[in-house]
């Protein structure tokens, strides 16, 4: 391709861009699903969490199904004023408890009700929640209706699989990780620092 036919390319873009910018006027918090069966939702997550806390907004996590196991992001970020609260028992597949799972659940979602009300909070991410709205452990209502009630300033991320197609048409943005490939299925260990 001749410079000048680049050139021309190059200009053509911007242009397009340059226009959808312009037309981009809105502001306001958005409402982002990760999900998809492919590794790095909560990782996605992670990193916005960070990239906001860099520039100075206050951020909230609220994480299903982690447990008590080591968690390098809470690690990391508490000390820079993330607040974390996590679901105690931990993966669902392991109690194999409906209804302890179901209190644990509803336990921490008080406080996620609370980081959705919470003017103070620029972002709010709700890691595996579309977990607890398949197994019937929150009623999908409750949670549109707090999505839909927040200040509305707050962007939310909410992670999971199989994310309920309400969520996905109220979301502003969907991003679908699908795998290609994963080290476990090749029988490679777990590992602090880069699974978890």
């Amino acid at each position: 391709m001749s410079e000048d036919r680049h050139k021309q390319r190059q200009q053509r873009l911007k242009e397009q861009v340059d226009a959808r910018i312009e037309a981009a006027q809105e502001r306001r918090g958005i409402l982002i699903v990760f999900t998809g069966n492919g590794k790095g939702k909560t990782t996605a997550a992670f990193g916005t969490v960070t990239r906001a806390v860099g520039h100075g907004q206050r951020a909230g996590v609220i994480q299903f199904i982690k447990g008590e196991w080591p968690n390098g992001e809470k690690n990391l970020l508490e000390p820079h004023g993330v607040e974390f609260q996590v679901m105690a028992t931990g993966f669902t597949w392991e109690t194999q408890n409906k209804e302890t799972d179901t209190l644990a659940c509803q336990a921490v979602w008080q406080h996620g009700k609370r980081m959705l009300a919470d003017e103070s909070l620029d972002l709010v991410v709700l890691d595996e929640l579309t977990y607890m709205v398949s197994f019937s452990y929150l009623d999908l209502q409750e949670v549109i209706d707090a999505l839909k009630a927040r200040p509305v300033h707050q962007t939310v991320i909410i992670t999971g699989r199989g994310c309920h197609r309400d969520l996905l048409e109220l979301a502003d943005t969907v991003s679908e990780l699908r795998p290609v490939k994963h080290a476990f299925d090749a029988g490679i260990m777990a590992q602090q620092g880069i699974d978890w």
